[in-house]
């Protein structure tokens, strides 16, 4: 190994492949690699400058001992900033430390160089690179010593009961309720980002670590070290940006079903809220809206005066939302033109076609600056124009027909090598045309990567089934993607896919995920609701009126107690006005998420780190949501110090569990004093 300093860098040659570490943010390096000429990638994640840090760097030699028991000297090389320090060995290996503890090490069991005593016939290298035949990329393996106790947490949005990851495969892969945003936070004191797109695999095995991207040129990875979690996640975001501050007259109710087919429901169900007394923050108009796929309008049968609408609900103090899609229908207006210019994505094998619901579709390309503004442009001329305040970005996945990425090309590349940044590139169609105007900027999608919170994103955790093992997932899942550095996080409340509103047991349901999302960042109602017995307005095979409608989805839609019930929450939710903003500040200014793990807050207290079915929302309030059916009391562990109940003001000393008792209309909750 050849070792140098550069510029703030220390530089590493070896077998054709360039090591580069250096300082990037305090108590952070950034370690990147490249074979040959290879090394030319975006900054990808990395957007934001890093506050200035001057390394240390060392370049030496070392004793390295030999089969028969002698030494020789080998170099070595290594670089500190603050509390990181990483060291290369003569065979490229890093180990990193914090505070000078040993907390990450590639995994390397090859003979000659090994710097652990275990085997070294396995000729299992620390980073592997497979060059792809006929073509400049590789299929690059990074594998790292897993390390005993370890818990891992982050990572983004996966559809599964666990919050520890360890133990866990993860694709990193977008799909429909599931959001790779490769950053994690460790219980040894490291966050660590894989500042890749490519699609790929993490392992977090028992006896290893291995990060995998199938089509890359450029190994990339950025790691830190805090003192606790909230350090950690103020690093990670300081260097990959952080959300906008969150605008006040949007931290109410959100109102949203499955769907509202004309302008004049829209309009009832807004009067009807203004009747009862309630105030509605935003109201938003789904999917099919529009003549097909791709037009990006609404179709003037069912909406043939939209910006008379959105004149009366803004009178009403209702912002409006409205879903576009990035698929384009044959049919549409636009797949021509698009097409001709390229600006769909291109499959690799057998016909044009990337996506396949209600329409032989192919999906716009937002890597190409030609497509992004065309899309803008259409959506300004049809709905920006006429006062639409936001932009519902569903499918951003994409949501293909079928995921076989190595089918399809970006103007970027192939797939394989940049798909997990498609949502953060079809929202910037939005944020950066809308960010030039003085409203906040404040979008739905479905899918984001490493650094959308900085793009006025609020990401939904996807069409989920309305069922308790459902509503548990979402919980690890909103906690999850909190620790990957996104705060605004919201769920379809009851879940998305019901069969039946009369069944009790949805209603149950509806009420304890109801009262859960009073307690986090956006509260919004949504779903698909059964039975499906509303006849389509007419009969053709497109246009806003062919496709079905779900039962109503307002609060006052499940009975009286039902009601009752949200309302009360609701009232809640209203009265914590001024504490949710002021974590919105947070959020904004420290990377903080609203929904927090026991852990984020109680970092020295080692139950915390146990425990997985309650969360903080915020520093104050410690929320515990009833999570399976027919359950009316549950335990609780309160940290040490002491709690007030929530709902009868009874103060317990914490340092313990306690049994709570849950009706249907009691969240467990309580305040921190």
């Amino acid at each position: 190994m050849e070792f140098t300093a550069v510029s703030n860098a220390l530089i590493a040659r070896r077998a054709g492949e360039t090591l580069v570490i250096e300082p990037w943010g305090k108590n952070s390096l950034r370690v990147r690699a490249w074979m040959y000429e290879g090394g030319n990638a975006p900054d990808w994640a990395l957007t934001e400058e890093p506050e200035a840090a001057q390394a240390r760097i060392a370049v030496g030699e070392t004793d390295f001992r030999n089969g028969d028991g002698s030494f020789t000297r080998v170099p070595c090389a290594e670089i500190e900033n603050g509390r990181i320090r990483a060291t290369v060995n003569h065979a490229g290996v890093i180990s990193f430390f914090r505070d000078g503890s040993l907390i990450l090490r590639e995994y390397y069991r090859m003979y000659g160089g090994t710097i652990v005593p275990r085997s070294s016939c396995l000729k299992i290298i620390n980073r592997e690179w497979k060059g792809l035949a006929g073509a400049g990329d590789y299929r690059l393996t990074v594998k790292f010593d897993a390390n005993e106790g370890e818990k891992i947490y982050g990572m983004g949005q996966y559809q599964q009961p666990y919050l520890d990851l360890k133990g866990n495969a993860v694709e990193l892969a977008q799909r429909n309720s599931q959001v790779s945003v490769p950053f994690l936070v460790s219980s040894l004191g490291y966050g660590f980002l894989w500042n890749n797109p490519a699609v790929g695999q993490a392992l977090f095995a028992k006896n290893y670590t291995e990060w995998t991207a199938l089509s890359t040129r450029q190994m990339d990875y950025w790691i830190t070290a805090g003192e606790n979690p909230k350090e950690i996640l103020k690093n990670y975001t300081g260097v990959t940006g952080r959300a906008p501050m969150f605008p006040e007259d949007r931290m109410g109710l959100w109102q949203c079903k499955l769907r509202y087919r004309t302008q004049e429901e829209v309009l009832e169900v807004a009067r009807a809220y203004e009747r009862e007394g309630i105030k509605i923050d935003q109201i938003v108009i789904d999917f099919f809206h529009w003549t097909v796929q791709g037009d990006w309008k609404f179709d003037k049968t069912y909406w043939p005066d939209p910006k008379a609408m959105v004149d009366e609900l803004h009178r009403m103090g209702i912002r409006v939302i409205v879903s576009v899609w990035p698929s384009v229908d044959r049919r549409s207006e636009n797949f021509g033109p698009m097409m001709e210019r390229g600006l769909l994505i291109r499959t690799e094998r057998g016909a044009a076609q990337t996506y396949d619901y209600q329409g032989d579709c192919v999906e716009i390309d937002p890597f190409n600056p030609e497509t992004r503004s065309y899309v803008w442009e259409a959506c300004k001329r049809n709905y920006a124009d006429l006062g639409i305040d936001a932009f519902w970005l569903d499918n951003s996945e994409p949501d293909y027909g079928v995921y076989d990425f190595d089918n399809y090309r970006y103007s970027a590349g192939p797939a394989l090598s940049c798909s997990n940044m498609y949502p953060q590139m079809y929202s910037r169609i939005f944020y950066d045309e809308m960010s030039k105007g003085d409203a906040p900027v404040v979008n739905l999608l479905r899918c984001g990567w490493a650094g959308s919170q900085k793009y006025g994103n609020v990401l939904w955790s996807g069409d989920v089934r309305s069922t308790f093992e459902s509503f548990q997932e979402q919980l690890q899942a909103g906690l999850n993607i909190g620790l990957a550095g996104i705060p605004w996080w919201t769920t379809d409340i009851g879940g998305f896919m019901t069969e039946d509103v009369n069944d009790p047991d949805f209603r149950q349901l509806l009420i304890r995920w109801y009262e859960f999302a009073v307690f986090s960042a956006v509260l919004r109602m949504h779903g698909d609701r059964g039975p499906f017995t509303i006849p389509p307005l007419d009969e053709r095979d497109w246009g806003g009126g062919y496709l079905h409608t779900g039962q109503p989805n307002e609060l006052w839609s499940y009975g009286e107690e039902n009601y009752r019930i949200m309302r009360k929450y609701y009232d809640i939710r209203i009265s914590l006005h001024d504490y949710i903003r002021d974590l919105y500040r947070e959020a904004h200014e420290n990377g903080s998420p609203l929904i927090r793990t026991m852990f984020y807050e109680f970092p020295e207290d080692a139950k915390c780190w146990e425990t997985e079915d309650q969360y903080m929302f915020g520093g104050e309030y410690l929320v515990a949501p009833i999570l399976h059916l027919n359950e009316f009391e549950r335990d609780v562990y309160l940290p040490a110090g002491q709690w007030e109940n929530f709902h009868t003001g009874e103060t317990t000393e914490g340092g313990r569990t306690v049994r709570v008792k849950a009706p249907l209309e009691i969240i467990p909750v309580f305040r921190k004093k």
